[in-house]
């Protein structure tokens, strides 16, 4: 990865850390809304979810536009796409490095016991 690609996956994945911003883009993925209708969905400020939504924008999952004085945001699903082939690549890493440790098990004939809990001897 070039370190764009780096930068974005760290904005991405802070953007995608938190419950609130998560829910906000299940709900713009589903349909156009406007900031103030999605603030009316938390126990929060206004200002808060006007937050959440810049960093969802920023990390490039959402986009926004204006229509008369409304702010309305969409979920951008081919960004969404992206990040799930971000997370197919890592679990392919992942699923390699547990096949070459079960690889590695398997040539073991006599591999070591486990070790056994020390227990202390009861006082009385």
């Amino acid at each position: 990865m070039t370190e764009a690609d780096e930068d974005r996956a760290d904005a991405v994945f802070h953007a995608l850390a938190d419950r609130t911003r998560r829910d906000i883009l299940r709900r713009v993925l589903a349909g156009e809304h406007s900031v103030t209708a999605l603030a009316e969905n938390y126990n929060m400020s206004f200002a808060a979810v006007q937050k959440h939504v810049a960093v969802l924008e920023k990390a490039g999952l959402l986009t926004k536009r204006r229509s008369g004085r409304q702010q309305l945001a969409s979920g951008d699903v081919v960004a969404v796409r992206s990040v799930q082939a971000m997370l197919g690549d890592l679990a392919q890493i992942w699923r390699g490095r547990i096949s070459r440790i079960d690889d590695l098990l398997a040539l073991d004939p006599n591999p070591p016991d486990p070790p056994t809990p020390h227990t202390e001897p009861e006082h009385s």
